[in-house]
């Protein structure tokens, strides 16, 4: 993939927005109290549209949103020794971190829609709610939170209060 940093894991992250322009989050099971934006790695030979679009349906049961933008550059953040030691003996790898791949996406359903533990993949999130972009990073773990406000500053014209609904800039997933 075009411009990936070495030694990081390529992966995707989802900023998905309702029509409040709020942003979702989600609880993970396995460090209480830690909200984050869906991601997820990127499989060999997968187009990182193609993964954003996987990764939200199988973290979520999310499949009715559309691609509204995209941070142009992969944005890098290294795990902490524990993380590290962790996730490479769980990935088989030796990853410094993960380059991930941003895209905002619009949420086009209701939240009847919304299933985390939906079977197409083993149940990361214990729970989930809308959140304004500074609480989206406020309750970040603190390794990702200079990757949110990264991601939050890009789509910041996205997301202001008031904001005109944002046009897909691409076609329906």
């Amino acid at each position: 993939m075009e411009g990936l940093p070495a030694g990081y894991r390529p992966n995707v992250g989802i900023c998905l927005i309702n029509d409040d322009n709020m942003v979702f989050v989600a609880s993970r099971l396995n460090v209480p109290g830690a909200w984050q934006m869906p991601q997820g790695g990127i499989e060999e030979g997968e187009d990182p549209r193609a993964a954003a679009t996987r990764e939200l349906r199988e973290e979520t049961g999310i499949a009715s949103a559309e691609i509204i933008a995209e941070v142009p550059n992969w944005l890098t953040y290294d795990f902490p020794p524990p993380v590290k030691a962790k996730v490479n003996r769980l990935w088989g790898g030796e990853w410094h971190g993960q380059a991930q791949k941003w895209f905002l996406m619009r949420f086009l359903n209701d939240e009847r829609e919304i299933n985390l533990d939906n079977g197409e993949a083993d149940a990361e999130f214990s729970e989930w709610k809308w959140a304004n972009p500074e609480e989206v990073i406020e309750q970040a773990v603190d390794y990702k939170r200079p990757t949110y406000v990264e991601v939050m500053q890009t789509f910041e014209p996205y997301l202001k209060d008031n904001s005109i609904p944002a046009k897909c800039l691409s076609t329906k997933w």
